[in-house]
């Protein structure tokens, strides 16, 4: 058949009314899919396929170099490898140590972006010319806000984020240029620019999509990024120390977690091709937008209030035992059989920024009267590991993530669901970017791992054959 007499039978086709819907021939082609791409999971043991990048312990893969953070959950004890309580560093310093030296400042997230990007801490002199630079660079143009945040706002805030930060490529003059100093500018604009973009595209999809008032704030000169996130959001820009301060820790604490997490690895895969920095960051949101990824703080919430939902009385622990057996049993909640928050793939017995986060939440509980809702999370914490343990018979310790706690941080700051994973992005974007200039300064291949095929060989049949 000519492509002249197949066009025509096309036009014929789509003017016909005899023809079905076209949902019933997305579920033939959906069918077709099923039938012809599945691969039998047997050849990934067969091949010994590191899926996920991990070893058949569990393990990651060794894919790359880096100096930005490092992630400890094992020690070597007479020769042997067992499990410690975790610790995280930034650069070599432990993030314990780094938060105790910060407490009574206000700009503690501040000194880790520099930390991270610089690889050290700031003298004095270097910490306030640096916070002259992040405050001139916390704006956007209001032809930007006006002509991209405000419009087409959906309620996803990570996909709208996404659609700005690619757009920021046509309003910068030098943006393919990715030479290490132009990518150092870049990124200390996009650090500074994450949070109103979140906070914006926000507000436009409650003016838009909920008719609500629109607020938009113009961040103020001398706050820190987490005062300045709860002054934009909040409608009398009131807040106290203490909530700034734990959203301070939690920016901190979800800043970087080496180069092999989803949205990282997303990074460095993404600059190795050499491509400009607003499509590596939008990649990197891209990844971390998923409920694998960033979006687990949400699932833990969602799951937190199945549970007060269905359990008749939540200070009852035989009964909040059973409850959470159903949803690993995946006869509740999600039918996903997972109890959110719980478990890590390199953690065992304990995941610092969980340790640390649940100390602030406790102390925002108290001030704010919600100890009765800290306590529900710390006995289902305690049940959990447990529990898990036994159904799946692993001897891995399972503790606690940061997701457990950050989504209540969250709840108790008044920060509304659609922005939980945007703040894990408004924390993670100065890991990205460290990462991002670490590959460009050290890399000199484009990523490019491996896939064993395992089809067939065929002799190709051509329209023409099939007539």
């Amino acid at each position: 058949m000519s492509d002249a007499c197949l066009e025509e039978e096309i036009r014929e086709m789509l003017t016909s009314e005899e023809m079905g819907e076209l949902s019933e021939y997305l579920d033939v082609f959906y069918g077709e899919l099923l039938k012809n791409q599945l691969i039998d999971r047997e050849l990934y043991t067969k091949y010994d396929v590191k899926r996920g990048l991990r070893d058949s312990t569990g393990k990651g893969v060794l894919t790359g170099l880096t100096e930005i953070s490092d992630v400890v959950a094992y020690e070597e004890v007479d020769g042997a490898r067992v499990p410690c309580e975790g610790h995280l560093y930034y650069q070599g310093c432990d993030v314990n140590d780094l938060i105790k030296g910060l407490a009574g400042r206000k700009y503690g997230f501040e000194e880790i972006i520099y930390l991270l990007l610089f690889g050290k801490l700031p003298s004095e002199a270097e910490f306030k010319h640096f916070l002259y630079a992040m405050g001139e660079l916390q704006t956007l143009d209001n032809r930007f806000v006006r002509d991209v945040v405000m419009k087409a706002s959906n309620g996803n805030i990570m996909n709208a984020m996404q659609r700005c930060v690619l757009t920021l490529y046509t309003y910068d003059a030098n943006q393919d240029d990715v030479s290490p100093e132009n990518v150092l500018r870049q990124s200390l604009e996009l650090i500074n620019k994450i949070p109103l973009l979140a906070v914006y595209s926000y507000q436009a999809y409650r003016h838009f999509r909920k008719d609500s008032s629109l607020l938009i704030k113009n961040p103020r000169k001398g706050l820190s990024l987490s005062e300045n996130i709860l002054y934009m959001l909040r409608e009398d820009g009131e807040y106290t120390q203490l909530e700034a301060k734990v959203l301070d820790i939690a920016l901190i604490l979800h800043a970087e977690h080496g180069g092999g997490n989803n949205s990282t690895f997303t990074t460095h895969v993404v600059t190795s091709s050499g491509t400009d920095t607003y499509s590596s960051v939008s990649a990197s949101i891209g990844s971390l937008k998923g409920p694998r990824h960033g979006g687990a703080n949400l699932k833990v919430q969602n799951m937190f209030r199945d549970i007060k939902e269905n359990v008749s009385d939540i200070k009852d622990d035989a009964e909040l035992t059973a409850y959470l057996n159903k949803i690993l049993n995946k006869e509740a909640f999600d039918k996903s059989g997972l109890i959110y928050g719980m478990g890590h793939a390199v953690y065992t017995l304990s995941d610092p920024r969980e340790v640390i986060l649940k100390s602030y939440a406790r102390s925002l509980a108290e001030e704010k009267g919600l100890m009765d809702e800290f306590s529900l999370y710390e006995r289902v914490e305690s049940i959990a590991g447990d529990l898990i343990m036994k159904k799946h018979k692993v001897q891995k310790n399972v503790c606690a993530n940061v997701d457990f706690y950050s989504g209540l941080v969250y709840t108790m700051l008044d920060i509304p669901e659609e922005l939980f994973t945007p703040i894990f992005a408004i924390a993670r974007i100065p890991g990205w970017c460290a990462h991002r200039l670490e590959e460009l300064l050290n890399g000199n291949k484009i990523i490019r791992p491996a896939y064993k095929y395992v089809g067939q060989h065929v002799k190709c049949q051509l329209i023409e054959d099939r007539v």
